[in-house]
């Protein structure tokens, strides 16, 4: 995938075949990334949605299994859809710039009444949170 970065963390359990085999099912060959760890062993890692149905939970089990694996407590993979939560990248940008012309261009004086209101209308707030 062009979209991911040239070298990634992968679980170890994975070979190699496996993930070119398996990043075809994922759309935009968006294999699993492992992005962050916390030193109680919790970890997230991103992929995106799976193509095929009917092959969406042999994958899954199989992507979920080497996570759990690979994981130093051997926690269970808890399962997220960010989709349905979180904003877009294009929100996101257009929060900033909503945020950026009150804090910058606006006067403060002329806007102090409606400010705090103001700020929470830009929703950057709620999508820093």
């Amino acid at each position: 995938s062009s979209s991911l970065p040239e070298y990634f963390v992968v679980p170890s359990s994975l070979a190699d075949q496996d993930l070119k085999l398996y990043s075809y099912s994922f759309i935009g060959r968006r294999m699993p990334l492992w992005s962050w760890n916390h030193p109680n062993g919790s970890a997230l890692v991103r992929m995106a949605n799976i193509k095929d149905v009917l092959q969406q939970r042999r994958i899954d089990q199989r992507i979920c299994n080497a996570i759990t694996r690979s994981h130093p407590l051997r926690s269970d993979v808890y399962k997220s859809d960010l989709d349905k939560s979180l904003p877009n990248i294009q929100e996101i940008q257009a929060a900033h710039v909503k945020l950026k012309q009150l804090c910058v261009n606006e006067p403060f004086e002329e806007t102090e009444e409606k400010w705090l209101s103001s700020l929470e209308n830009t929703h950057w707030l709620e999508y820093i949170r």
